[in-house]
């Protein structure tokens, strides 16, 4: 018999860990709802062709295929002994694999209003809060599974949507206590890095090297960029581009001197002073143009949240994508929309313990099961305390009071109530908190009413 495992990647959570976690969930939802979003969530798998060529080159590669049921190599469909072969190298074989796992939440909310815009309500704003699969190489922050919360406003071109986005950021950030720095760039502007450097067919190339800037550095970044046929002077002209440091106010007049003779650039810079007009003079939105966010469908500002006290990846992530439901034929509904990485929160939540301590709470108390007829007594008294929102256990079995204290010791259960025979013909119970050791004998109306 195989020795049980998980796939790589993948994790169980349990309870102390499933609470922290839904301590994150529960503080962006709370942002999401105050922003006036509003929830949807969407199935695990799509069919293939509405993921496949929607994230460019390097996440298409990442996407989870999934087998045809009841599959056999002997059916007609399979034409070809190697089919197998190119499906393993991440081509996509009709027959064989016609869904798969969705890779992240934009590309099915685009579908969905794709499906339903004829009912949906303009600007139609929702978040969702479900798992996404990636085949990518798990690592520290990286797994194959992972939950993601987006919040994305369609059928709107105003700038407002991306203060709005921006303000639930650092909203979320502040109550979780985590300092970030919110990172704000335009793919126009990369849209113009590219016009001047040969023309908009060199934006995916320009973008994808970029996107591994944090990876790879900037040596390797301008070798790519040379492989993918680029010139050593377009380099040059990127390698200065990538060099823009300072404050937000001088990146964007040494941005406008680079590439803001070309009306994408001169938009894009407009955008990013608009987005910053809104910010206070200490805010935590910053301009970084080696921002590139490598999917294809974004076409305006784009996000990136990194936290400032842990060396980790990026903990959210966005942008504008203002042809994305045109993917599916329906053309002309503009959007953006911003995702939360919960993985990577909880990962620098737990390493500067930022969980707050009313976060870890389980069963207040536990009581004795002495006999028959106290277990009887104790479970009612349990049942009214848990109609008053308390919640709590009783043993499950008549033992000895050592077992019993070991088994809310155990479980991190602050206080036991023991009720035996002498406490059951007085009508009391004993009340012990078991970290401080204090002991007292109450009546069943005082325990009722007790503030635990």
């Amino acid at each position: 018999m195989a020795k049980p495992a998980l796939p790589q990647g993948t994790r169980d959570f349990p309870a102390l860990v499933v609470r922290k976690r839904n301590h994150i969930f529960s503080t962006i939802k709370q942002a999401f709802e105050l922003y006036g979003f509003q929830p949807l969530e969407t199935p695990a798998m799509e069919n293939i062709d509405t993921l496949m060529g929607k994230y460019g080159e390097e996440g298409d590669k990442l996407i989870f295929k999934i087998l045809n049921n009841g599959l056999d190599r002997s059916e007609k469909h399979i034409t070809a002994k190697n089919d197998f072969e190119k499906l393993l190298e991440g081509k996509t074989i009709k027959g064989i694999t016609e869904r798969a796992l969705r890779y992240d939440l934009t590309i099915p909310f685009a579908r969905y209003v794709a499906m339903n815009h004829g009912q949906l309500i303009f600007p139609y704003k929702r978040y969702q809060v479900q798992p996404v699969w990636r085949a990518d190489r798990p690592q520290r922050g990286r797994y194959r599974e992972f939950y993601q919360c987006d919040a994305d406003v369609v059928g709107s071109y105003s700038l407002l949507n991306e203060v709005e986005l921006a303000s639930i950021y650092s909203r979320v950030f502040e109550k979780l206590k985590i300092n970030v720095e919110i990172k704000i760039n335009s793919r126009k502007i990369l849209a113009a890095l590219a016009e001047i450097c040969g023309g908009a067919e060199k934006m995916p190339d320009i973008t994808i090297a970029i996107d591994k800037l944090d990876k790879i550095g900037l040596d390797k970044v301008k070798e790519e960029l040379l492989q993918r046929n680029l010139s050593a002077a377009q380099v040059g002209i990127i390698e200065n581009f990538l060099k823009i440091s300072g404050g937000n106010e001088s990146m964007l007049h040494q941005a406008e001197e680079l590439v803001g003779n070309t009306e994408s650039g001169k938009k894009g810079i407009e955008e990013l002073r608009f987005i910053l007009s809104y910010q206070a003079p200490n805010s935590n939105v910053k301009i970084d143009f080696t921002l590139a966010r490598g999917l294809n469908y974004y076409t305006g500002v784009i996000f990136e949240v990194k936290a400032l006290d842990v060396q980790i990846g990026s903990i959210g992530g966005g942008g504008r994508y203002d042809d994305l439901t045109g993917l599916f034929d329906v053309p002309g509904i503009p959007g953006v929309g911003i995702s939360f990485g919960v993985d990577r929160i909880y990962d620098v939540m737990e390493e500067l313990n930022l969980f707050p301590d009313d976060v870890i709470t389980g069963p207040q108390l536990l009581f004795f099961n002495l006999g028959e007829n106290e277990a009887r007594h104790a479970f009612s008294l349990l049942q009214q305390l848990r109609e008053k929102g308390i919640a709590g256990e009783i043993y499950h079995e008549s033992s000895k009071f050592d077992k019993q204290f070991k088994y809310a010791e155990k479980k991190a259960i602050p206080y036991v109530v023991i009720i035996g025979s002498k406490e059951l013909e007085n009508n009391s119970c004993v009340l012990k908190h078991l970290q401080s050791g204090e002991q007292q004998t109450l009546t069943t109306g005082q325990l009722l009413t007790y503030s635990f």
